[in-house]
């Protein structure tokens, strides 16, 4: 059964687009998975990526901003922060101001991950934008953009 749905004048094949946003996440997920455990950072699972690229991504990061943003609990994030800093991915530090608080930095090790992680999505983006007009960009931003929405409110 094919559904057409009706966007901004336009009709749109929804079995053809939901087929798309499937298979892309599926094979986004392959090909980090693969990538890492074909690479020096075979030590690594995708959740564990995931971490060090919001530790990348952030200053004065603490484990209870990665739980935040990952949606799991703060015993399932600490266990893998314990396992990236015995792998020498991360370091922890003491707030100075509040004992207390951890931030979390990447090492040396952690930052060239983060850096080829970030690399691949990079050039992902890029691909997909290369052949766009400002219209056919705008318009996949503003559809990524209620995606992402509608996402959000699912949680």
């Amino acid at each position: 059964m094919i559904i057409k749905v009706y966007s901004g004048g336009e009709i749109l094949d929804y079995n053809r687009i939901n087929g798309y946003l499937v298979d892309i996440f599926n094979r986004v997920q392959v090909i980090e998975e693969t990538s890492l455990r074909t690479s020096q950072f075979s030590d690594i699972s995708l959740k564990e990526m995931h971490t060090i690229e919001i530790i990348g991504r952030n200053s004065n990061v603490t484990p209870s901003d990665i739980a935040r943003e990952l949606m799991l609990t703060l015993g399932t994030v600490t266990t893998s922060l314990n396992k990236l800093e015995a792998k020498g991915y991360i370091e922890r530090r003491r707030s100075k101001l509040d004992r207390r608080v951890v931030h979390l930095t990447l090492t040396k090790k952690g930052r060239l991950l983060d850096r080829l992680h970030h690399k691949f999505h990079k050039n992902m983006v890029i691909h997909i934008a290369e052949d766009m007009n400002e219209e056919e960009f705008e318009a996949l931003a503003q559809g990524l953009k209620n995606l992402h929405k509608f996402l959000e409110e699912l949680m």
